[in-house]
């Protein structure tokens, strides 16, 4: 089964010798670059386009052509490669063409020697670009893969590889051009072996950096950039390259689903977390490219999609679900993480446009302040002006652009949110008025909303993976406070809410019996947040309080991790005790540390570590600061943890671009009663015989 990939979506590559197939309604020229680990090509020899088709594991066509087979051979790249990069340009002369956005989109397909296709992807939305990059074949843990890029440069071949790091871009864009036949749409030979080029490259290849260790790594500041910039001119001048993001490599993203069609968005990361990380990423569009928020549609490989009738130049209307996946579930999720991404690069481009304005501003002040005719008088004065006047302009046109893509995103999420099933949904959704408990437990979960500064009414909902793959930590102390909440009594109010909340919605979303809660209270100081479950009886037992239960309570979860785990490897599931629930677990543990000796940290720490991969997870309401009598044995734990805060926090980052995005929980509205339904009939589900 083929995968259809859309804009940012990746897939795993179960070959190493593949064959990909380019389609487009003019002849374009097609080429590839070999990327080290951070993205970076490492000269012209690692640059294969028409004037050098061959180098090791790749080969691309030696002419412009409406039809392309590019062969690559990932077990002969050299040991140094971590990316190829796909590019298409449109040759130079009289008669090309002088943009994509006046063509039908082009097609590329993702085959292996045999012809069986493992991936396709339409690049839709192109608009005044002359160069974009197709695809991306990157190596992540030992494992390929393939992402569907999209991104297109206005400035065409040049602007693209200096954009990758190369020193030499002018010259190497320049043969490849000069390389190119316009007009003859002739195919590459039959596949073959690549073990080394027909000539070898003039430099020798670079050895790969060692890898950093954890200890060492610097921390991550949401408030300055993450990633390597490349400089440019800026976006609005005609034939500059158009500055572009580029993060690292980091975290891998949630465990990828058997569906060839699942996409793996990489989760967003604590920025202020030197272990979280950004996975690997895509830049930031075109600040003036139209921004493309429909997906193709399902269709037999090789067909381009149709072509929707413009009205009034305005842009369709947004459907719900008009995303790749098998269920409408499925869609809903690509979506909402197609909005997400769309709004981190429009707001990157926007920023990029700011910053350029702002450095053109003060290198035009600083040239009118060098020139002694311009220090008095009026032409002096004429000069501040004009250059004011022209970053007004930029920024009012880069305004103008983020305006316009932040309308077409809020006129999708007005029709997304109203069709999100409960797991997705905020509590005040009417589909909880209607709630059943499900029959299956749903593929993700809806931890609260993220927006940036640019983009405060629109709310971008924060879906992660089930089962989790990491424990969740609500932040209770004084350091989630933004705002000026008055004291640490509310914020650990408010956090206990925000975990019963969460918790309602776990319990909510599983069949009745997949899903068990625990609680530990070592002093009993929730017991009135806790009254929703222990009211609707859906706890699996009484919460556990003084030292003897905390002790009891991390003896039976770790025995059952211990169990779970020697069953698994035996390949003998069946064979566990009668004693062992094997519903998944949930441990709610308030007012961490306290109440904790070493012993019953260790075991903490054991059940983060191992617990998720056998069903049990952690979800723990505490203040980092009371900890800090432990020393540094509780550090390992927190930073195994997802950190949620009750109150806005800017404290999360996008794996794309790594904007600082502000956190809200999602919580039930004051005075609602939802909670209390909603758990009612889980109870009730949970008392019917089996």
């Amino acid at each position: 089964m083929t995968a259809e990939l859309v804009r940012g979506q990746n897939h795993p590559l179960s070959q190493v010798r593949l064959v990909i197939r380019i389609s487009a309604g003019v002849p374009v020229l097609a080429g590839a670059t070999l990327g080290d680990e951070n993205g970076t090509v490492q000269g012209p020899q690692r640059v294969a386009h028409p004037g050098v088709p061959v180098l090791p594991g790749v080969e691309v066509s030696r002419q412009a052509a409406t039809g392309h087979r590019l062969a690559v051979d990932l077990g002969a790249l050299p040991e140094a490669v971590h990316r190829v990069d796909v590019f298409l340009a449109l040759p130079n002369g009289a008669g090309a063409p002088l943009r994509f956005g006046a063509l039908a989109a082009p097609h590329t397909t993702v085959e292996d020697p045999d012809g069986t296709e493992l991936a396709c992807y339409t690049l839709t939305g192109l608009d005044g670009e002359t160069a974009v990059l197709a695809l991306e074949l990157y190596r992540r843990q030992g494992t390929w893969k393939v992402r569907a890029v999209g991104q297109g440069y206005a400035a065409g071949l040049t602007a693209l590889l200096t954009d990758q790091g190369l020193r030499e871009a002018t010259d190497v864009a320049a043969a490849a051009h000069a390389a190119a036949v316009p007009g003859q749409a002739a195919a590459h030979g039959p596949f073959r072996t690549l073990s080394a080029p027909t000539s070898a490259p003039s430099a020798h290849e670079p050895s790969a950096p060692a890898p950093q260790d954890a200890s060492t790594a610097l921390p991550h500041d949401a408030s300055a950039s993450p990633a390597r910039v490349t400089p440019a001119l800026g976006p609005y001048d005609t034939g500059a390259p158009e500055p572009r993001t580029t993060t690292a490599s980091g975290t891998p993203g949630p465990t990828p689903s058997l569906a060839p069609q699942q996409p793996e968005p990489a989760p967003p990361y604590d920025a202020r977390n030197p272990y979280d990380t950004p996975a690997s990423g895509t830049a930031p569009r075109d600040p003036g490219a139209r921004v493309d928020y429909t997906h193709p549609g399902r269709r037999p490989h090789g067909t381009p999609p149709p072509v929707a009738p413009a009205v009034d130049d305005r842009p369709a209307q947004p459907v719900a679900g008009d995303a790749a996946g098998w269920s409408m579930e499925e869609r809903l999720y690509n979506q909402v993480w197609g909005m997400f991404e769309d709004l981190a690069r429009t707001a990157a481009a926007y920023r990029s446009a700011v910053d350029f304005a702002d450095s053109r501003l003060e290198k035009e002040l600083d040239q009118a302040l060098t020139d002694p005719r311009g220090r008095l008088g009026t032409a002096g004065d004429a000069a501040r002006e004009a250059a004011q006047a022209r970053r007004t302009q930029l920024v009012d046109q880069a305004r103008a652009v983020l305006d316009r893509d932040l309308a077409q995103l809020t006129a999708e999420s007005e029709v997304v949110e109203p069709a999100l099933p409960p797991a997705y949904a905020r509590w005040d959704n009417p589909v909880w008025h209607g709630y059943r408990v499900p029959a299956e437990p749903p593929m993700a979960l809806r931890l609260g909303d993220l927006h940036l500064p640019e983009s405060v009414p629109l709310r971008i909902p924060l879906l992660v993976r089930l089962p989790l793959e990491r424990g969740l930590w609500l932040d209770s102390g004084p350091a989630a406070a933004s705002g000026g909440l008055p004291d640490s009594a509310e914020l650990r109010h408010l956090a206990m809410e925000a975990a019963v909340a969460l918790t309602a919605r776990l319990l909510a979303v599983h069949p009745a019996g997949d899903f068990a809660v625990q609680v530990i209270d070592p002093a009993g100081t929730g017991s009135a947040a806790f009254a929703p479950l222990t009211r609707t009886g859906v706890l699996a037992a009484p919460p556990a309080t003084g030292a003897a239960g905390v002790t009891e309570m991390l003896e039976r979860l770790t025995r059952r991790v211990d169990l779970v785990q020697m069953a698994v490897r035996g390949g003998a599931p069946e064979s566990l005790p009668a004693d062992v629930d094997t519903a998944r677990q949930l441990l709610i543990v308030n007012d961490f540390p306290h109440g904790f000796d070493d012993r019953a940290v260790t075991r903490l720490r054991y059940l983060a570590d191992e617990g998720p991969d056998v069903g049990v997870h952690l979800l723990l309401v505490a203040d980092r600061e009371d900890a800090a009598g432990y020393g540094p044995l509780l550090d390992p734990l927190w930073r195994s943890l997802m950190r949620l805060t009750p109150v806005p926090d800017d404290h999360f980052a996008d794996p794309w671009v790594g904007h600082a995005w502000t956190y809200e929980p999602s919580l039930v509205p004051p005075g609602s009663q939802i909670v209390h339904r909603v758990l009612t009939e889980v109870a009730r589900d949970l008392t019917k015989p089996r």
